[in-house]
């Protein structure tokens, strides 16, 4: 067995990771996974003085172990990962995109007079500067604001600590994800704009390609496994959370929606959308210290797993 380890994530953004750890998956693909806690120790709060990531440690949370050399692998949102890469110290590589693709809403509180994206020019929004739910929420404004009146903040990481942040007025709209959007529209928020976006996987030198070949043949399983049945495993949202929620542990499956839930086979980042994506963040004043995307991707890495993957499918299936 090959040992593994990995930073914990979230069901929004690993779930088939989680369903292959726990249906014993990747221990069939000969891989032994350790799980570490990126989150311990972190401080969540809001600075409304921080509005620009310029500055923010882009490895407060996804990375900070990795970083140590505490983790082999993380995953999370393909933006935040290529600026990571950037900053890396231990020479850290994109590997190709994860599996699940996240689902994201832009929320205001119930009293709020906002009610489409571009009523909030100049309002405060909380995002956590280098996760997915601060990219998306440029992405989802950029289309109805000129950019300079999309005004934000630094807020936590983790969902739960937003939408609380929001309800007690330190700002006027903030991103979350699942199961905190469906909390939040039972305290009476309303979604104002939502929208997917991917993630990719990084791994240090250690993960060769027979080993990533190995980690996506399992979580594409799991991927199968959790498209043949979403509502048996919409219970991982409440599960994940309600532990230390008694409001999330209070949902029940019926409360979630299943096409909220979107995975697909794991697969590299293809060259139009790496480039696309790169000039993007280079627009808002992001990865100014890199003149290629492919700097930050181990493209033949990616290519050898990804095909040696996918060709075992083809001969076991």
């Amino acid at each position: 067995m090959r040992k593994l380890v990995l930073e914990t994530t979230a069901p929004f953004q690993g779930l088939p990771e989680l369903v292959a750890y726990d249906e014993g998956l990747f221990e069939t693909e000969g891989l032994l996974i350790e799980w570490v806690d990126r989150e311990a120790g972190i401080e969540k709060k809001t600075a409304l003085d921080v509005t620009s990531p310029k500055g923010v440690n882009p490895f407060a949370s996804h990375g900070r172990l990795f970083e140590q050399g505490k983790a082999d692998m993380y995953n999370a949102c393909e933006w935040g990962n290529y600026c990571r890469v950037q900053e890396t110290g231990v020479k850290s590589r994109q590997l190709g995109r994860r599996a699940i693709i996240t689902y994201s809403a832009l929320v205001v509180p119930p009293d709020s007079p906002v009610y489409t994206p571009q009523q909030l020019a100049n309002r405060t929004i909380g995002v956590p500067f280098y996760f997915g739910t601060h990219y998306i929420a440029l992405h989802m404004l950029e289309g109805f604001l000129p950019r300079d009146m999309i005004k934000l903040c630094q807020a936590p990481n983790g969902s739960r600590f937003r939408l609380a942040s929001m309800l007690r007025g330190e700002v006027e709209a903030t991103t979350l994800t699942e199961p905190h959007i469906t909390l939040a529209e039972k305290k009476g928020c309303r979604p104002i704009s939502s929208a997917f976006f991917h993630g990719t996987e990084v791994a240090s030198e250690r993960v060769n390609a027979e080993t990533y070949a190995a980690f996506s043949r399992a979580v594409r399983e799991a991927v199968r496994r959790i498209n043949a049945n979403k509502r048996g495993y919409l219970h991982y949202f409440i599960d994940y959370h309600g532990k230390d929620d008694p409001e999330i542990a209070a949902l029940t499956i019926d409360d979630l929606r299943e096409s909220r839930v979107v995975v697909c086979d794991p697969a590299p980042i293809p060259l139009d959308e790496m480039q696309r994506t790169f000039d993007w963040l280079k627009s808002w004043g992001m990865l100014e210290a890199t003149a290629s995307p492919f700097d930050l991707v181990n493209l033949d890495l990616q290519t050898q797993a990804h095909h040696a993957a996918f060709h075992s499918r083809e001969v076991t299936s």
